[in-house]
């Protein structure tokens, strides 16, 4: 029996158009393995901000498209900066509107970070992923540290993470923990 290709969604939770969290989501979809599509969300800047009283029959259609795309996900990547020691408001209003549904609860979710520091966020983040149900692949955290860097030392800090296979290890980890035996093979 042949194997369905996995599909990941991928949350950035900056919204900048340079951002290095994008970068490192983007090195990510554009290696992937074979078998494995990974699709950054681009619907995190224009979902109106959380209220509980436009849930259920008054959910915005945005707020129903990025439901869909969690629902149909068999992961989730998420990749965010820290901004004043937490995380971004975008990202926490998109998580926000998914608490009380039933796409995310259970679902596989890995973290990745684009930068040498920004532990607040990370551990702000994996308390609301965890609080959310979201069950958090340790094992397939990566860090690759962009930022503040050229765009020259951005590319060369990309290409060693794919050199290294610390792209590829991550990602391994990450199919492994949602399907035994679904490891990302060695390039």
């Amino acid at each position: 029996m042949e194997r369905k290709p996995l599909f990941l969604y991928a949350l950035c939770g900056s919204q900048r158009a340079a951002s290095t969290n994008r970068l490192l989501l983007e090195a990510m979809r554009d290696n992937a393995p074979e078998g494995v599509t990974i699709e950054i969300c681009d619907l995190i800047g224009d979902l109106p901000i959380f209220n509980p009283d436009l849930e259920g029959e008054n959910t915005p259609e945005i707020v129903e498209q990025l439901a869909a795309k969690m629902r149909e996900a068999d992961g989730v990547i998420v990749a965010c900066p820290e901004y004043a020691h937490g995380l971004p408001g975008g990202l926490k209003n998109a998580l926000d509107w998914l608490v009380s549904r039933d796409e995310v609860p259970f679902k596989p979710v890995m973290i990745a970070h684009a930068s040498h520091r920004g532990d607040f966020a990370l551990e702000q983040l994996t308390e609301v992923l965890k609080t959310m149900s979201l069950l958090l692949v340790d094992e397939a955290f990566l860090r690759v540290p962009l930022l503040g860097k050229t765009e020259a030392a951005r590319a060369d800090s990309i290409s060693e993470c794919l050199r290294n296979g610390a792209l590829d290890r991550a990602l391994s980890a990450f199919c492994q923990a949602i399907i035994p035996g679904s490891g990302v093979p060695p390039r």
